[in-house]
């Protein structure tokens, strides 16, 4: 069955090489060594693509606010859990997103559902939700309790190999793709997603994966008020 939700001439051409791979994307690699969730909670993720200018495609991302009970001081795709009223993850994921950024959900086309995703460290399987935001609108922290910022990101910054690296978590050890950006750290599960994603999408360039950093020392050279994502 196809995880499209729309034809592919419904995307931009900028889109369609994603769109078009959409089928073969193959989340199981992040699923396999994670360990078993005892009572898993649905939720739903907003990855949402637009064009800040033409030819110039970027990306929405949340900086949480700290002081959460739940990944405090990270940086995310909007979404969250899934509520009784919901009518599946598409709808959990728009209606977590206009609480968080205030965007328009008029202006956004779901465009795929892609495979869950297990998330062992707050108890949630994830459901991404690939979107077009054909009709961009005013986004912002809706909540300071909850967000510290929202971000559009261009897909050019995210792919420039001077902002990738790996990272070395201090107590587990383990080595992850990571994106350093202006006041932010992107790694953990939203740099796994997007990382797949632009390669995927044909954006992806060659970049030193050799280049193997500790994570907070990462999150203290991009500035006094970095976050990073866990």
């Amino acid at each position: 069955m196809s995880r499209l939700l729309v034809p592919r001439q419904a995307v931009p051409d900028w889109m369609r090489t994603l769109v078009d791979g959409v089928d073969n994307i193959d989340m199981d690699a992040f699923n396999r060594y994670m360990p078993a969730i005892a009572q898993p909670r649905d939720a739903a993720v907003l990855i949402l693509l637009g064009e800040r200018a033409p030819g110039e495609p970027d990306l929405l991302l949340q900086l949480r606010a700290g002081g959460l009970s739940a990944h405090s001081g990270q940086v995310a795709f909007p979404g969250g859990g899934a509520e009784p009223g919901d009518d599946g993850p598409v709808a959990t994921a728009l209606r977590e997103a206009v609480e968080e950024t205030g965007l328009d959900p008029t202006g956004v086309v779901p465009v795929a559902q892609l495979p869950t995703l297990q998330v062992p460290v707050s108890g949630f399987v994830v459901t991404p939700v690939l979107a077009h935001w054909a009709r961009p609108s005013r986004v912002w922290a809706v909540d300071a309790a909850e967000s510290a910022a929202i971000r559009r990101v261009t897909i050019a910054d995210l792919v420039d190999p001077a902002n990738r690296i790996q990272v070395r978590h201090r107590l587990s050890g383990s080595i992850s793709p990571a994106f350093l950006l202006p006041g932010m750290v992107v790694w953990g599960f939203t740099a796994g997603v997007l990382t797949l994603l632009l390669e995927v999408g044909g954006w992806a360039v060659p970049w030193d994966t050799g280049d193997i950093r500790d994570l907070d020392a990462s999150w203290r050279s991009v500035g006094p008020h970095a976050v990073g994502e866990g």
